[in-house]
């Protein structure tokens, strides 16, 4: 793949990816969009998107997903849409970042992966700031949202470790979104039977763009250009995605920068730049 394409496709995914904060706490905050409701419609609207893609591509490649990767997939899309009802888009895509690596990271230390003494104090340093961030505060974000996204994070960072090798990339993602749409669409019913359902036009169009742009077409860009990318490049180039949805929050939603934030922001990013930047296997984008 030409380096210019290259370039410009990592950049549209990184926007994809952080595109995902932005919509969904549009939706969630200026809207009566409801967060199960919108969770249902980005997995449907995904899966179609998906479904309609792999059939264009006419891939000849294995793989057609599976009910567990469906059902962390549908976890982590669940858990973000409920953890942005109370946070800011900056600090929902710097959780959900920080836990998708940790997990990561956490799995192949499992497997007896050796950190080198600057990666341990890289570790140590994203630790930190994350506990920082998330002390009592009153600048501090929601604790229940917090745990919410580190949660998604965790399952999206299983669902990453799932699909290694699972064959076609954008084949198996398409077999999961469309086994994880029954999934969601039951939590809807759920919500709605005691609490009642909510959705209006703008919430509607802001969860289709999430699941059809940001999530389906981004995720199939993104597999795309992985192949052309080294493995650290690929890591360390998703730092880039809490900075452009905290930019997005600024402008687009008129969320504030606090001094709390700006330095938990710092040391999560930088640690975890020190502890990829040597490691040997890309994770995925959520």
């Amino acid at each position: 793949m030409p380096a210019a394409r290259t370039l410009a496709l990592t950049c549209l995914a990184m926007a994809a990816f952080a595109g995902n904060s932005l919509l969904c706490r549009l939706a969630l905050k200026h809207t009566v969009t409801d967060a199960a409701t919108f969770t249902a419609i980005r997995i449907l609207s995904g899966a179609l998107a998906l479904w309609m893609l792999t059939r264009s591509l006419r891939s000849r490649q294995a793989g057609g997903g599976s009910w567990l990767s469906a059902g962390a997939l549908f976890c982590y899309a669940a858990a973000f849409s409920f953890a942005y009802v109370s946070l800011p888009a900056r600090t929902g895509a710097l959780l959900l970042f920080g836990a998708v690596q940790a997990t990561m990271i956490g799995h192949g230390l499992w497997l007896g992966e050796r950190l080198r003494l600057l990666q341990w104090a890289g570790l140590a340093l994203a630790l930190g700031g994350l506990l920082g961030l998330l002390l009592p505060g009153l600048s501090a974000p929601p604790l229940a949202g917090s745990l919410l996204m580190l949660g998604a994070g965790l399952a999206w960072g299983i669902y990453s470790l799932r699909g290694k090798g699972a064959g076609d990339p954008t084949r198996v993602t398409a077999g999961n979104f469309l086994r994880a749409a029954p999934l969601a669409i039951g939590l809807s019913l759920l919500m709605s039977a005691f609490k009642g359902a909510s959705l209006d036009t703008a919430g509607l169009w802001y969860a289709l763009a999430s699941g059809a742009l940001t999530s389906g077409i981004g995720y199939a860009i993104w597999y795309a250009v992985l192949p052309a990318l080294q493995s650290t490049t690929a890591a360390t180039v998703q730092l880039s995605v809490p900075v452009l949805a905290s930019l997005g929050g600024v402008v687009f939603l008129g969320e504030p920068v606090t001094v709390r934030l700006a330095l938990g922001s710092a040391a999560i990013l930088g640690g975890i730049a020190l502890v990829i930047v040597q490691k040997r296997t890309p994770s995925t984008g959520p």
